[in-house]
């Protein structure tokens, strides 16, 4: 399974020319700047631009040369950045507005869908309520559920965090990533917050002035030293690890993954979980050698893979493996000559701070 999508659309102040082949389950990022196209294919995709191109979900052809399937037509759900509920309606009567447009609708099967849709969502408590008495959050995942009762074969998000303050972004976030574990379609989620991309997407397309200028699996481009956009101090690695061991006299976890083993703060995380880790270029130091009589509790050996000059020309930005994990370095290239960290060194990275994101 997966989206193949090939789009040129032309303004007079914007040009959009893509050529992407996605993954057809999990979610995939589109990231960048504001204004770099990502809403632009989102519309393209659902069919509300009409990009001259290709369209192709799951094996069914939705645009080509020879025809355009209608955004009403197409088995798509689309979450907007407000949530669009109708205001005289109560929750109960957004979704039964979903439920009544499904594109593969089967009667039998339509009150045991609906259920287990209100309780992925939490919406159980929620369904006589009007939507002036619920919270942005709270309306987000009313829009959520309203897309997926209608069956969709795609779903897409247009920045569904973008009206929500950073207290409300962290209690909606653990309902993306149990979409993210429970949906068997794709998901294509716009996003400018490196934040939000680390912890949610599987795959990431990045953007830049209406173009793909990477893509790929989410762990190795955020990896990569030559990633065409600069992330200053949002630059780092996500991978996945395995809760271990837990410390309870000094408050610890260990996590364990492809390069070795982690110390990171007890957050209660049950032994034998899975965990995504996100680990910032800002908070890697290297060492020619090992040093014990540090506070930094995660020492490791590595092997540097490249370097690449960041923005300010003080600075270099260092990949290196982890047994076959990658980290990014961010440090002064005097550092690096003095360290004479050229491609194949073994060294020692010290890693300051690690974050379980999900």
């Amino acid at each position: 399974m997966s989206v193949s999508a090939q789009f040129a659309l032309t303004w007079p102040d914007f040009a959009l020319d893509v050529d992407l082949d996605l993954p057809g389950r999990g979610v995939t990022a589109l990231f960048g700047r504001s204004g770099c196209g990502k809403t632009t294919l989102l519309r393209c995709i659902a069919g509300l631009e009409r990009g001259s191109g290709l369209l192709a979900v799951n094996g069914e052809t939705w645009q080509d040369d020879a025809r355009f399937v209608p955004t009403h037509q197409r088995a798509l759900g689309y979450v907007f950045q407000d949530a669009r509920l109708f205001a005289h309606l109560d929750v109960r009567r957004n979704l039964d507005y979903g439920a009544k447009r499904a594109f593969r609708r089967t009667a039998s099967a339509d009150s045991s869908r609906r259920d287990a849709i209100v309780d992925l969502l939490g919406l159980g408590p929620l369904l006589d309520r009007l939507p002036s008495r619920l919270s942005g959050g709270e309306q987000q995942r009313v829009a959520i559920a309203r897309a997926l009762l209608t069956e969709p074969r795609l779903l897409l998000m247009d920045e569904p965090l973008a009206a929500l303050d950073h207290a409300r972004k962290q209690e909606f976030l653990p309902w993306l990533e149990r979409l993210r574990e429970e949906l068997d379609i794709p998901l294509i989620y716009v996003s400018h917050a490196p934040d939000e991309v680390a912890r949610l997407a599987d795959h990431i397309v990045v953007m830049d002035a209406g173009r793909a200028v990477a893509q790929g699996p989410l762990a190795e481009t955020l990896a990569r030293v030559d990633l065409p956009i600069t992330l200053g101090e949002d630059a780092g690695a996500v991978f996945e690890a395995t809760v271990v061991a837990r410390d309870a006299e000094w408050h610890l976890a260990r996590v364990a993954f492809d390069g070795g083993e982690l110390r990171v703060r007890d957050n209660g995380t049950p032994l034998g979980r899975r965990v995504r880790v996100r680990v910032l270029a800002r908070d890697v130091s290297i060492a020619s050698s090992r040093h014990d009589d540090v506070s930094i509790l995660n020492l490791l050996p590595a092997t540097i893979v490249a370097h690449a000059a960041e923005a300010h020309p003080s600075q270099l930005l260092v990949q290196l493996r982890v047994g076959a994990t990658l980290l990014l370095a961010r440090l002064t290239r005097y550092s690096a000559q003095r360290l004479d960290l050229a491609p194949g060194r073994e060294v020692w990275v010290q890693i300051k701070a690690v974050a379980l994101i999900g």
